[in-house]
Parts: structure tokens; C-alpha cells; sequence
């Protein structure tokens, strides 16, 4: 690795925060207007049939709903709860959270499962409009799929934000951060007002942010939903809501799935996570042995002859491009530029998440290591950035955030965070995140400490891939250590949570365990099904005998190939 530095190009420009690559957080779309508009007051009467404003109540529950549309033929409603802006001390201000919930409906009488697809900053609404159709031929008829969106997230209200309006968001939200060491200084400045900027607009309420918090409002949806027992499924950062949840609530835990892990005792007890990005190099150098292995399937595989070689072509092209940018127009509305970071972060780093991906990314490779940049233009070099409000918020509040566990100067911030550049090839992606960690002034509020061998209702089921780019297998073991008697059920294979690759085993041992609360003897493994380059003239789907596996199949394999979910924003 040493022939080919990778550090950090200058800019010359100011730009955007960066994007925020740190954390495995779901890139939510913004909520549409009319998503908000299907959101219903929350009321407590009870009724089993249609009010005359086309709200609904049902039997044990203490919600009403309003129709939001259909998800395949099945019906989907919304509602939104208040919840205390402290619910560990709810007597102590009468402020409250709107969190609005959605449901997807399977049979009658089945029983509600909280799905969260990620964060900090995901929108419950947005995905279960993107993939419930999928998640519901997986889990089966036999669940509603519930989700929400958390406070201060999306529409819920207030939200977590540090700009009071999206125009002094663009005139204020830009700042050199690429090299640490020749823009520390200016992002040093810069982080001193956002940071302020973000107590001053949040108010009383950004304080209680944070997870924990988020647990306990889960138990406030559970309650107006009239059910006892957790049923949960919680991907990348839900990893993390889900453990805490767990060891919050262990008696109402009855069927957790956690998958693709966060280590939460490093989240919440360490300055950086030193483990997230332990796996990140073995899933490039799986796509590039995967490559090789696949001849003629992976167009960069001709450009040579062992996957160390293909290695060093990269890195080398990758090393160009740091030291001088390349210039491609298309047309006098269509031109940039494609420099270091927007390959390394914008197209490599991404589609180590989901392998479906490896080929068109070899493709666009391909062409722009050949000369034509064209496509790689249009993939990754218009892209503008995105709010990372929420995930600041969020996971500055949980952790060891601010005067009380940083120094407060340049040098000495330095000095500790420039080792941990040393980690991963991939690890300088964030540089405000970490300058907003020694800066922050919402004070925490909460004192959740994580702890090994908490007995919960029913043993929690941890689902991994061997190799995740950003939550690696080590940490899905810190989390059975966590939960008495869970379980992992590992997908031999690449990508970020068990949605990044096909597998009928897998999805087979999800609904043993949510029907049946079936748990694997020991921690069991479960094969990939279907190459990860697909030859020209193959089918791009595998066949099944069984109808249903047939179905949870094409379900998985749609999941795969989603771009947008789970990803980092």
C-alpha cells in the first residue's frame, strides 16, 4: 500500500460538508408533501370501524388511522403519538415529540413488527414506501410492517436541524474539509459556529435527541399499537437502536433482529469507533478477487492477470487522480471534474455496500481507466451533498462528545485523531464530524451504559455478512456477547447487512425465528446464491421449485440492488 500514497488532494474551492461516509446511515429522501399530509392526528378513542373523516381505529389499540395509499395490493395507514421530550423523566416538562408512524397491514390479528432501515437520520416512511413490498414477501403475511419516523427525524417534530431555513443552510454550510492538516485550521474556526448554530436552532428540544430516547419511544408506539412484546428488525444504525432497546426493555424484548452491527459499547463509550472499518479493505480486495475470478463477466478484469495486480492498477490510477484532477465536458450544461475523492468515496467506497453493483462499477472503471469518463461523470461527479444534521445530532448526544472528553484546542485534537487516519485506507472520509465531536455544546442526557449478558424475553438473532465494509463481523460478536444465548447467522459473503446479497438460508432462518422464535443451535452460516458477475446471456436471477422461495428470492435479489438503502449519505 505504501507505493501508492492515498492522502487527501487539495481544493480550491469551498464546498459542501462533506458526505458523510463515518457512519452507516440510510440515505433517506426527503418526505413528499403529500406523505405528510397523510399523517393523522393521534387520538385515543377506540372503534373498530371507519370514521366519518376516513379514520380508523381498531380493536385494543388506542391510535387512529388514515389511509396513505397501498404497498402491492396491501394497505397502508399512518398516525402520529406525542411522546415526552423526556421520557425517562416525563413529569419534568410538558413539551412533548411528533412522532408520525406508518403501517403496512399483513392478515388480520397478526402482530406488528417496528422495522428502523438505519441512520442516524433514516425515515421510517420513505422506506417502508421503498422496500415493503419486499420485506413483506420475507417476513410473510403474518406481520404488520410498522415504522416511524424518530424524533427530530423527517416529519417528526421538531426535527434535529442546525440551519433555521434551507437558504441560510446554502449560504452557510460550506467549508474546505478534504486535508485535515491544511484546512484543520479553517474547519477548526467554522465548526465553532455550527456547532452554536445547532444549540440556538434546536432549542430545549436537541438535547434529547439521542437513542435512547428513540428506545423509549418505541415502547410509546408498542403501547398505542396495544402490544406487550417487542418484534423488531434493525439494519446498520437500527443495530444500535436495537440494543438499547434490548437492554433497556429486555422483558418486552421477544423477537429482536439485529443486522449489520454497530458496536454499541464503542459507540457510546469511546471517542472513535476503531472498529468499523476493519473489514472495509477485504471487501475491495473481494471485488477485485471476484473480479479476476469472473474472466470475461468483469470488464476490468482484462486489465490483468491476478487481483493484486488489478490492485495496484487502481490504486496507482486513483493515486493520478489525487495529484491532477481529470476535466470532462459533455456538453456546455453537463461538465467537472473527477479527482481523488470523488472516486475513492463517491463510487469505490459506496459500492462496497452492495455487490449487485461490482459489475456496472467495473464497467464505468473500465471506461474511465480507458479514457471515457463520460459515465463516470454522470455517476459520481454532480453530486452536491447532502444535510447531515441529524446524524450529528444524534450520535454526538450518545457519545463522548464535547469539553468534557476533548480538548478544546487545534494541536491537541490533532494529535489524536491524525493516528486513527491509520486504521483504513478509508478512514479520513468525515473530518467536520470529528471537529463537531470536540465542539459540541448540547450537553448529553442520558446515562445508558451498554453492558454484556442482558437477559431479555426471548434471545436476540444477529445477522451479518462475513466481510461488511462498515459493520464488520467483530462487532456483530461484541453484540452476542451482549445478549444472553443470541445467535449470528452469518452470510458468507461481502456488502453491508444481510440485504447486500441474496440468500434463502438466511431468509429462512428470519422466519423460523419471527414465527416460531426458533434460534440456530450454534452460530450458523448460510451460502450467497449467485455469482457476483453475472456473464453476458445468464439469467440474472436463480431459479427455485417452490413458488415462495421463488418469490423471497426475487425479494432479496431486489433488495440488493437497491443503491439507496442501506448506504451511507
Amino acid at each position: 500500500m505504501d507505493k501508492h500514497s492515498l492522502n487527501p488532494p487539495e481544493w480550491a474551492e469551498p464546498r459542501r460538508k462533506s458526505r458523510v461516509n463515518k457512519w452507516k446511515v440510510f440515505g433517506a429522501g426527503i418526505l413528499t408533501v403529500a406523505a405528510f399530509h397523510w399523517l393523522a392526528p393521534h387520538c385515543s378513542h377506540r372503534h373498530q370501524h371507519p370514521h366519518h373523516h376516513g379514520r380508523t381505529t381498531y380493536p385494543g389499540e388506542h391510535v387512529e388511522w388514515k389511509p396513505c395509499g397501498e404497498i402491492s395490493n396491501r394497505s397502508v395507514e399512518c398516525s402520529k403519538i406525542d411522546v415526552p421530550i423526556d421520557q425517562f423523566h416525563p413529569d419534568v416538562s410538558n413539551k412533548t415529540f411528533n412522532v408520525p408512524i406508518i403501517r403496512m397491514r399483513g392478515k388480520d390479528g397478526s402482530k406488528n413488527i417496528l422495522l428502523n432501515p438505519g441512520g442516524p437520520g433514516g425515515s421510517g416512511f420513505e422506506f417502508l414506501h421503498r422496500r415493503g413490498e419486499q420485506l413483506s414477501t420475507i417476513v410473510g403475511d403474518g406481520f404488520h410492517l410498522v415504522s416511524f419516523d424518530p424524533r427530530g427525524i423527517n416529519s417528526s417534530s421538531p426535527r434535529a436541524s442546525c440551519y433555521p431555513s434551507k437558504q441560510a443552510r446554502q449560504q452557510l454550510g460550506s467549508v474546505h474539509d478534504i486535508d485535515i492538516v491544511k484546512d484543520g485550521a479553517e474547519i477548526y474556526a467554522w465548526t465553532h459556529n455550527y456547532v452554536r448554530a445547532c444549540e440556538d436552532t434546536m432549542g430545549e428540544h436537541g438535547k434529547y435527541i439521542n437513542t435512547p430516547q428513540t428506545a423509549a419511544d418505541m415502547n410509546s408506539i408498542l403501547d398505542a399499537l396495544g402490544q406487550k412484546d417487542m418484534y423488531y428488525w434493525g439494519f446498520s444504525y437500527g443495530t444500535l437502536l436495537g440494543q438499547t432497546y434490548a437492554t433497556l426493555f429486555p422483558e418486552r424484548s421477544r423477537r429482536v433482529i439485529i443486522d449489520g452491527v454497530v458496536n454499541q459499547f464503542l459507540w457510546y463509550q469511546a471517542r472513535f469507533d476503531m472498529e468499523d472499518l476493519i473489514d472495509t479493505e477485504n471487501v475491495m480486495d473481494g471485488l477485485l478477487k471476484e473480479c479476476i475470478k469472473s474472466g470475461d463477466a468483469c470488464p476490468l478484469s482484462s486489465m490483468a492477470d491476478s487481483w493484486e495486480g488489478l490492485k495496484d492498477k487502481l490504486l496507482s490510477f486513483v493515486g493520478e487522480l489525487k495529484e491532477q484532477p481529470m476535466n470532462v465536458y459533455v456538453n456546455n450544461s453537463v461538465y467537472g471534474l473527477l479527482d481523488y475523492q470523488k472516486i475513492w468515496y463517491g463510487a469505490l467506497f459506496p459500492v462496497l455496500y452492495k455487490p449487485q453493483f461490482w459489475g456496472t462499477f467495473a464497467e464505468r472503471m473500465a471506461q474511465l481507466m480507458g479514457g471515457n469518463a463520460t459515465e463516470a461523470l454522470m455517476a459520481y461527479g454532480l453530486d452536491d451533498g447532502e444535510d447531515s444534521d441529524a446524524l450529528y445530532t444524534v450520535s454526538m448526544n450518545d457519545g463522548l462528545s464535547g469539553p468534557l472528553h476533548w480538548p478544546q484546542d487545534l494541536d491537541s485534537l490533532l494529535d489524536i485523531v491524525m493516528p486513527t487516519f491509520n486504521r483504513s485506507v478509508f478512514a479520513p472520509d468525515d473530518l467536520v464530524y470529528l471537529f463537531a465531536k470536540q465542539q459540541w455544546r448540547i450537553p448529553k442526557t442520558h446515562n445508558y451504559v451498554p453492558r454484556n449478558g442482558v437477559e431479555t424475553a426471548h434471545p436476540l438473532l444477529i445477522l451479518t455478512t462475513t466481510y461488511d465494509p462498515v459493520c464488520p463481523l467483530i462487532s456483530a460478536r461484541s453484540a452476542e456477547a451482549a445478549f444472553k444465548d443470541s445467535k449470528i447467522v452469518e452470510v458468507k459473503g461481502y456488502g453491508h447487512c444481510s440485504v447486500a446479497v441474496p440468500s434463502l438460508c438466511l431468509a429462512k432462518h428470519v422466519r423460523a425465528f419471527l414465527y416460531n422464535g426458533t434460534m440456530p443451535a450454534n452460530d450458523t452460516q448460510c451460502e450467497v446464491d449467485g455469482p457476483y458477475f453475472k456473464p453476458n446471456g445468464t439469467a440474472s436471477v436463480m431459479s427455485f421449485e417452490d413458488p415462495e422461495d421463488q418469490a423471497i428470492h426475487l425479494a432479496q435479489m431486489a433488495l440488493a440492488s437497491d443503491p439507496e438503502w442501506p448506504r451511507h449519505v
